[in-house]
């Protein structure tokens, strides 16, 4: 689906990758309903914004795991578009970097709530909207994390796991419809997750982790992603990691696993 004229929704758009989605977006003639949790992040996206631009823009406060808030929110795009044609699911969040063992309930609850749930609800809610439309498509990015286990965020990887058979499998579902779906693979970008995720920061490992991995820019994670849409890709690897781990796990699962633990064994 070409983003020129489309209405859009992105969830995660106050920060990271979901702001970088909004911009990228919107400079290609989209028009965007942004999603957050956060106000003030949705205000600092709508900022750098050009201001002729603006108005292609609304801003909305979700919550994607409460599913009440989720299904309110369809109403409110058309409210202020006039129609639905797309939405990016990509509001997500990571685990402490802990071994299941160690991790409360309340913490698997709260990724998977949010990771899963949130993707479930949102997609259900909006998808009788986009099946009256000519064109439409959902993208959910799911992770790298969602193919290859990394120790330390098990219960993230499953969260991610359980949205790529998902998504994968609605695209079976959708085959004879009108609505396209795509499963983004990013590995590592440069974004604000972490904060994002309520973790504490350790600014001398998160300096040494960036060196050594080269995250991704985040307007590039989203060039990518956009231009997955844009091809009806039924899933793209963002990302020169995503692509080499992908190849290699599909070789050889042992390998990979054990290169992924040498790289994170120190966090654990």
């Amino acid at each position: 689906m070409k983003a020129e004229g489309k209405v859009i929704v992105v969830t995660g758009g106050g920060s990271g990758i979901g702001r970088n989605l909004v911009y990228n977006l919107i400079n290609k003639g989209a028009i965007i309903a942004a999603a957050d949790i956060h106000q003030e992040g949705l205000d600092e996206t709508k900022a750098n914004i050009k201001p002729e631009l603006q108005k292609n823009l609304s801003l909305h406060i979700v919550d994607i795991s409460d599913r009440s808030s989720v299904e309110a929110f369809p109403e409110q795009v058309i409210a202020a578009h006039g129609t639905v044609d797309g939405i990016i699911n990509c509001a997500g969040i990571i685990q402490p970097f802990i071994k299941v063992s160690d991790l409360t309930y309340e913490q698997i609850e709260r990724v998977m709530n949010i990771n899963f749930y949130g993707t479930v609800y949102m997609t259900k809610s909006f998808l009788p909207h986009l099946l009256k439309r000519p064109t439409a498509h959902i993208v959910n990015i799911v992770s790298m994390g969602g193919f290859l286990p990394v120790p330390g965020q098990s219960i993230y990887g499953a969260s991610k796991a359980a949205v790529k058979l998902m998504t994968e499998g609605m695209h079976s579902e959708l085959m004879d419809t009108n609505v396209n779906v795509t499963a983004i693979f990013p590995g590592g970008v440069d974004t604000n997750i972490m904060a994002n995720s309520g973790l504490k920061i350790d600014n001398d490992k998160n300096e040494s982790n960036k060196e050594q991995m080269k995250p991704l820019p985040a307007d590039e994670a989203a060039r990518q992603i956009v231009a997955a849409m844009e091809k009806n890709k039924v899933r793209a690897y963002v990302g020169k990691d995503s692509k080499m781990m992908n190849f290699l796990y599909r070789f050889s699962p042992g390998m990979a696993s054990k290169m992924i633990y040498k790289k994170l064994a120190d966090r654990l």
